[in-house]
């Protein structure tokens, strides 16, 4: 209503206007290229037919300059002819308003605002001076308007025409505006709206990955709405704009502005640009791709891009090869070829006519072109009998009916619903003369468009300080995370099973790892265990075959067997340590090496104990005589392993052993072993029998000073002391390692302290029997 009251106010009254002479107030008539061919009904139509020469900012303080416009531009030229083709096929079909004729008045809009908003007026009042609302044409009846192409003249007409309910169908304008039916409740059009073209830019840029992207956008509404939409967009998959530049309109030259722009798009990195200006904007871009040599880079342009094409110079087309557009489907026109090669000016089509002259450099003998007297008569005249074959136009760009057919389009919806209002006919569907749009892209190299190449998989993305979030560093995930995804923003932990691969990429089982009896050390133990077992066996064999020998039957033989028996089962109870563990190993493990080496030390205590007993019972009036021979032995051993077997119950019972995976000794490998369950039971065991090895090795170098054939005692100190050392040595060594070494530590204590009971007590009888044989009498031992 605001513009209805500002016209008001400037129009004189419309009771003035009908007086004889000059108002003292008029709106400026304006020229206009124009076609009028009455009608039944007519359809109103503003078509940009050529583009504006010269403009001038208003001041408001001062009268406007009139707009200059260029002349017609052949690919719009085609939208016109089109208009015409579909008034003409509508008189002729008897399907839609059978006797009725359309008639029409075009008008070349040049996509000026003022000059869109005059013609408004003009089709509404019919006369010199425009009058809101009151039309002086006779026997003409307006029924819609059709226009225009860009969005801002089509504006300004809609508000106007809105008003008056007057239809309205535009061909080119794109703003998501018009869809308001509060404000615009008789406009429609034949195009999607632009939101729908920037989302599909941005399905495209996310498809092929482009998160680093340059933005040259139009100097309108259209264009920061565009940017912000795009923006936004970009940001919702981590995208970024790389720069963006606003493109001017002006006709002319504006160098600074276009080298600032080249500028821009020389020192960027992003790869791919988006272009998102109007149609009006066309001539200045094309414009600053013919005057630089653009870097190599994508375009990704709207559906104004083949009008930019249009422009054909080398740099222009070298450029821009390669690029994307989107662009409006377009359909099929039965036999508008044949019109349009066949087509030749009439005597009031002034907008043919100066096409005509355009085309083939002539002029018509009533021209009123300025040029024509400038050439005086070297010009050539037009006879009007030329024709616009291929090679005529092939210079203004490919015949593509893209926006031809969107004109086409809305000439038919009017028709339509005027053939409606009168037959009272359902609407037909008229899309169904549509093909479908076919693929025909060959397959090529899709280019990157990032800040930074993608953190591959095995990584992880951190942020740069100060700079945009589509610009990171690529940081290798440690050891034990990973990603298996392009620019992860964080890696993930391994579980405690599972470990990182060297790639960083995905989590692996660990290494399962035991002392086995394959593995080098496992095998060495093994060896090692099995010789000293046949040594032990051997000894043991030895002795019963010289069972009745002296040097066998000293210092109770019987405890000696013993002896020998325990240590051949200590060297076996080894292989409890050795192989994959199980709840039964690691419960038996332990108890069996304590109680077998509990009977070997206490053997050796009573073995020494009864030397004692038996070398103090000889004095006389002792009371030591009834506690000689092997009784005493036998019961204090078995006192000792019921002990022993008291610890290892309450040991089982309490805090037993279990299977453990060990998933932190060793960071890449799982080490199954046995959990002792209290290490405070474990070492009350080697404290127990530590207690007894430290008794008999008292006792032993008490009895050191018996007479020759009693120094077996001198054997069992060294043993004795051995033994403590090993086993001291042991605790420290066994608290400071971990995983499967603990186990080695372990073993090597109960083979070496084995072997040095078997060297020190046995070996020695072995070499008299049989070295020294002349030793093993009863004669040298009484």
């Amino acid at each position: 209503m605001f513009i209805l009251f500002l016209l008001l106010q400037l129009f004189p009254l419309a009771s003035e206007t009908l007086l004889p002479g000059r108002p003292e107030c008029s709106l400026a008539a304006h020229s206009y290229r124009t076609n009028i061919q009455p009608g039944d009904l007519v359809i109103g139509a503003f078509l940009q037919l050529s583009e504006i020469f010269v403009t001038h900012k208003f001041s408001f303080s001062a009268k406007p300059t009139k707009v200059l416009c260029t002349l017609v531009t052949f690919r719009y030229y085609r939208h016109y002819l089109a208009f015409l083709f579909a008034v003409e096929e509508i008189n002729r079909s008897s399907q839609i308003l059978p006797n009725i004729t359309l008639g029409y008045q075009i008008h070349d809009s040049c996509g000026a605002e003022p000059k869109a908003l005059s013609g408004a007026l003009d089709l509404m009042s019919g006369m010199k001076h425009k009058i809101p609302n009151f039309s002086c044409w006779r026997n003409n009846k307006m029924v819609g308007v059709l226009g225009d192409l860009a969005t801002s003249t089509t504006f300004i007409m809609a508000q106007f025409l809105g008003i008056f309910r007057y239809p309205q169908i535009s061909y080119g304008a794109t703003d998501p505006i018009f869809n308001d039916r509060t404000q615009f409740p008789s406009f429609y059009r034949t195009i999607p709206d632009e939101e729908a073209e920037v989302d599909g830019i941005v399905q495209i840029l996310k498809h092929f990955g482009w998160k680093w992207v340059g933005l040259i956008v139009s100097d309108d509404a259209t264009g920061f709405r565009a940017w912000e939409r795009l923006t936004y967009a970009l940001a919702s998959y981590n995208g970024c704009i790389a720069f963006s530049s606003v493109l001017k309109y002006n006709f002319h030259i504006n160098s600074d502005h276009e080298n600032n722009i080249f500028q821009e798009i020389e020192k960027t990195t992003a790869n791919v640009i988006v272009l998102l200006v109007t149609i009006k904007y066309t001539y200045s871009l094309a414009h600053l791709f013919s005057m630089y040599k653009m870097p190599q880079k994508l375009w990704i342009a709207s559906s104004f891009f083949p009008n930019v094409m249009a422009y054909r110079h080398e740099e222009l087309e070298t450029a821009l090869n390669g690029s994307l557009s989107l662009i409006v489907q377009e359909g099929e026109i039965p036999t508008f070829e044949q019109f349009f090669y066949r087509f030749s000016p009439k005597a009031n089509d002034e907008l043919t006519r100066d096409t005509w002259e355009k085309l083939f450099n002539c002029f018509f003998s009533d021209s009123n072109s300025n040029l024509r007297y400038i050439l005086g008569d070297t010009y050539k005249t037009c006879t009007g009998n030329e024709t616009l074959n291929a090679a005529d136009v092939s210079v203004y760009g490919n015949q593509n009916y893209r926006v031809t057919y969107r004109v086409y389009t809305a000439v038919y919806a009017l028709a339509r619903a005027l053939h409606n209002l009168y037959s009272a006919q359902p609407l037909a569907n008229h899309w169904d003369k549509l093909e479908s749009l076919k693929n025909k892209v060959k397959p090529w190299q899709i280019p990157q468009s990032l800040c930074n190449e993608p953190c591959a998989p095995g990584s992880r993305k951190s942020k740069r300080e100060g700079e945009l979030s589509c610009c990171y560093d690529c940081i290798k995930c440690v050891d034990g995370e990973m990603s298996n995804i392009t620019d992860a923003p964080g890696c993930s932990k391994c579980p405690e099973d599972r470990k990182s691969n060297l790639q960083r990429t995905d989590c692996i089982p660990k290494t399962i790892t035991y002392i086995s009896y394959m593995d080098s050390m496992g095998f060495g133990l093994t060896t090692i265990t099995l010789i000293l077992f046949f040594a032990v066996y051997a000894v043991f064999t030895i002795f019963l075959k010289y069972w009745h020998t002296p040097i066998v039957r000293a210092n109770n033989q019987h405890l000696s067997c013993l002896i020998l028996i325990s240590l051949m089962l200590c060297s076996l109870c080894t292989l409890l340590f050795i192989g994959r563990p199980t709840q039964i190993c690691c419960l038996l493990r332990q108890i069996t090496f304590g109680i077998v080496f509990t009977i070997s030390v206490s053997s050796v205590l009573a073995k020494t104990l009864t030397v004692i007993i038996a070398f103090n019972a000889t004095k006389p009036g002792s009371k030591l005589k009834k506690y000689v021979g092997t009784q005493l032995a036998i019961i204090l051993v078995i006192v000792c392993c019921l002990a022993e077997m008291g610890i290892s119950v309450g040991w089982v019972a309490s805090y037993p052993p279990y299977v453990e995976a060990d998933m932190i000794s060793e960071k890449d490998i799982i080490i199954l072993q046995c959990n002792e369950g209290s290490v405070a039971f474990f070492f009350c065991i080697i404290g127990y029998i530590g207690t007894l090895a430290l008794l008999s090795f008292i006792a032993a170098f008490l009895a050191k000073d018996f007479p020759d054939r009693f120094n077996e005692a001198k054997n069992i100190t060294f043993s004795m002391l051995g033994f403590c050392s090993v086993w001291g040595a042991f605790v420290p060594a066994y608290l400071s390692t971990k995983g499967s070494r603990m186990v080695a530590v372990e073993i090597f204590a109960i083979l070496s302290s084995s072997a040095g009971l078997l060297g020190c007590i046995f070996l020695p009888k072995c070499f008299i029997i049989f070295l020294r044989p002349e030793m093993n009498t009863k004669k040298l031992l009484s």
